[in-house]
């Protein structure tokens, strides 16, 4: 996670309630069952009996596993309606993710992952790797994405193909510069933002490392609270948060990148 010029780690040398409370949140997402249960909900609010189809396990197995997942505050459930079958049309509860829910999660991930949880733990360090693993895996597959979050965009996702990204908003009056087959060009609602640039960033792979460079923005460009220099270019780790613009104006993003090694 990048803090000013250089990656931090947090130390948790003497926190057994915290360690205890990670256990508990990592046991949660340490389920491959849960995992499908997440992705299938991700774009549509579903039932019970909707879910344990799409996952292909039993209604109370995937009861179980999703009181677990509202105990976490990954999901909500709502009241509404039964798709209609030859029994006509019954009130259910519909389950869906939280706001941010998945963003949350991979931000969570991020910041676990730069502690250094003591040695007599190590079987928690063992499965925070595995999940994050896993939660790759199921949600993306080996490639790294940047995830939007908040505003009219929220929980859209754009997979890191490339090695070298362009990032900046809608300009029709402008055609050179960003690819719209290989770059990320942020909404028209963006369109009257001065304050986002068209480039405004740009991401680029180097050596197996992904970074991000301001393209000389007029709103400027941040990595975890920390603004970068005109043409500056600093590494990114997994679960940091990128913001283009300051203010409520400004696109947010978290960048998702699996460990493929």
């Amino acid at each position: 996670m990048v803090t000013g010029e250089n990656v931090h780690t947090l130390i948790i040398d003497k926190d057994p309630e915290f360690l205890e409370e990670l256990s508990d949140y990592l046991d949660v997402l340490g389920s491959a069952t849960r995992l499908r249960i997440l992705k299938a909900i991700e774009h549509h609010p579903k039932d019970v009996r909707a879910i344990s189809r799409d996952i292909e396990t039993s209604y109370e197995n995937t009861k179980k596993h999703l009181n677990k997942l509202l105990l976490a505050g990954v999901i909500r459930k709502e009241p509404g309606m039964s798709d209609t079958s030859s029994k006509g049309i019954h009130p259910v509860w519909k389950y869906s993710l939280q706001p941010g829910g998945l963003e949350a999660i991979v931000r969570n991930l991020g910041v676990f992952s730069n502690i250094s949880i003591p040695a007599a733990d190590n079987e928690l360090a063992g499965q925070l790797t595995a999940i994050r693993q896993q939660l790759s895996d199921k949600m993306e597959g080996s490639v790294p994405v940047l995830m939007q979050i908040g505003g009219h965009d929220d929980g859209k996702v754009y997979p890191l193909r490339v090695s070298s990204i362009l990032i900046g908003r809608e300009d029709k009056h402008i055609r050179d510069g960003i690819d719209p087959d290989r770059d990320i060009i942020l909404s028209s609602l963006y369109g009257s933002v001065t304050r986002i640039s068209h480039p405004h960033a740009r991401l680029k792979k180097i050596d197996a490392v992904w970074h991000i460079e301001d393209s000389g923005s007029t709103g400027g460009t941040f990595v975890n609270d920390t603004q970068l220099g005109l043409k500056e270019m600093v590494p990114l780790s997994d679960g940091d948060i990128i913001v283009l613009g300051k203010g409520p104006q400004g696109a947010r993003f978290i960048i998702s990148i699996p460990n493929v090694a």
